[in-house]
């Protein structure tokens, strides 16, 4: 017998002794689980050490970043031209591509309001950005762009992003991060602005405080595209609005019937993708676990004790009874222990009243971890918490780590994503235009520039500036790189037609 088997034959040994203690009760098998952790930025000066340093620093930053994102505009700059432009031919000044464009750029800049964009928009800057992209021929006033929103049919706007991001999943660019093969998707409603008077009939409409005045709002479900790598990608939204017949006393637009509609688009867009939705508890309930089976999408649901009770007592009581249904995982410092039940029963109606009929699986999860607070107090804190989750595939320990950690975890990814376009630059509760289609299409358009950041940020060339400064860093500087020097518009055309490769880190 060789050395080689040997070894195998010790290791078989240990692994079937391994399992002999496991089944009597002396040894319990734990799984080890990597942590990832955010990096923290660096707290130094950045200074360069001479004036034609930074200057050559900013001229590498323009070129870099041209490239990353001219990979992307082009394609989407011919799909935007073909929203049919309502203007009279004689009396237009700027192509209604140049108009879109600049709004794209605005939100890119992360410029926070229309008359901030007239007024920081100076010559030099235009002139940097005409080289970056060539497309933008003349500059618009901000205004021009509003009036141009509120004629056209704005929800072509996003079919030309969902095109973009098509484009990108044909060309393979995110299959290194996906999780087992499939494409999570995140979905959760976010209210957009509120006002005490109705600008629009579309407003949804509520009473506050104890003396219930009206008060008006924009409330948007929204979908992102969450990868493996930390990318969250702006994938589809869907606007609540009320009807034109709509009385004052009959229900409103609500999430659920906005779901309805958002998973009908998705499908279409996406017909033959292997998709999995990651929803909070609202989503709990028979008709969103039927569309998702109608269209053949996994789903993980978070599932709080008040939600379906009866399929919560039924799930911690076949817990209870089948201990051996359980798994240990110390992931990075912490400890979990998971516990799942598989084909619960689950009756409810849909919307013709007929009894339907579900069989679901329920997982379970306690953490608990060690915090010390040396800097501060200096002690020492025992932590835990819970989740649960409703899976659309039955549970195991092959598979209960990455459906709850992988899958299930990942919806805070949407959470993040709204609180990044909320207070970090994009303005989203700004309303832009009190016409409803205007600021809808503006809504669009920050949304496109959203996503051309994230993947510039995550491509594999910008990546280690945005280390050093973090994204806000990162488009700060390329915004004062713009603004400050006159470029070498010839260098940033050579680099605007080179042929690079998109990668991701």
């Amino acid at each position: 017998m060789s050395s080689k088997e040997r070894r195998k034959k010790r290791q078989e040994d240990r692994e079937t002794k391994m399992l002999e203690n496991i089944k009597k009760g002396k040894a319990e098998r734990v799984y080890y689980q990597e942590r990832k952790k955010k990096n923290a930025l660096p707290n130094r000066l950045n200074m360069e050490n001479s004036i034609e340093t930074e200057l050559s620093e900013k001229q590498s930053l323009a070129e870099d970043a041209t490239k990353v994102y001219r990979k992307l505009l082009p394609g989407l700059l011919s799909k935007l031209s073909r929203i049919r432009d309502p203007r009279r031919p004689g009396s237009v000044k700027h192509k209604h591509t140049v108009l879109l464009l600049y709004g794209i750029l605005m939100f890119v800049q992360q410029i926070g309001s229309r008359r901030e964009a007239n007024r920081s928009i100076d010559k030099i800057r235009f002139e940097n950005m005409k080289a970056m992209f060539p497309e933008l021929e003349t500059l618009p006033h901000a205004d021009t762009l509003a009036r141009f929103l509120e004629v056209i049919e704005v929800c072509e706007i996003q079919e030309c992003m969902i095109e973009l991001v098509n484009d990108l999943i044909r060309r393979k660019k995110f299959r290194r991060y996906l999780v087992k093969k499939n494409y999570l998707v995140a979905i959760d409603g976010t209210q957009k602005l509120y006002r005490d008077y109705q600008l629009e009939k579309e407003y949804l409409e509520r009473h506050v405080g104890t003396e219930k005045k009206p008060q008006y709002y924009v409330y948007v479900l929204e979908s992102v595209l969450v990868l493996d790598n930390g990318m969250t990608l702006p994938l589809m939204s869907e606007f609540l609005k009320n009807e034109s017949d709509w009385d004052g006393d009959s229900k409103q637009d609500c999430e659920r019937k906005a779901f309805t509609r958002l998973a009908k688009r998705l499908k279409k867009a996406f017909p033959k993708l292997r998709i999995t939705l990651l929803m909070d508890g609202l989503y709990a309930c028979g008709p969103v676990i039927k569309t998702c089976r109608k269209y053949g999408w996994g789903y993980m649901i978070t599932l709080k004790e008040g939600s379906l009770p009866d399929v919560w007592h039924e799930a911690m009581g076949l817990m209870r009874l089948s201990p051996e249904d359980s798994l240990n995982v110390m992931w990075g410092d912490r400890t979990q222990l998971y516990t799942w039940a598989n084909d619960i029963d689950y009756e409810f109606e849909d919307k013709d009243k007929r009894r339907q009929n579900e069989k679901l699986h329920v997982a379970y999860c306690h953490e608990s971890w060690v915090e010390s607070h040396s800097r501060s107090t200096g002690t020492i804190e025992n932590k835990q918490t819970r989740y649960c989750w409703l899976s659309s595939e039955p549970l195991s320990k092959k598979n209960m780590f990455e459906r709850c950690t992988r899958m299930g975890r990942y919806r805070w990814r949407i959470e993040n994503n709204i609180l990044t376009e909320k207070h970090q630059g994009y303005e989203y509760e700004h309303c832009y235009s009190f016409t409803w289609n205007a600021m809808e299409g503006y809504h669009y358009l920050m949304k496109i520039a959203r996503l051309l950041n994230a993947i510039a940020c995550n491509s594999e060339l910008l990546l280690p500036r945005v280390k050093a400064v973090g994204i806000r860093g990162f488009i700060t500087c390329l915004r004062n790189a713009l603004s400050c020097i006159l470029l070498d518009r010839e260098a940033v055309r050579q680099a605007a037609e080179c042929n690079y490769q998109l990668r991701f880190a």
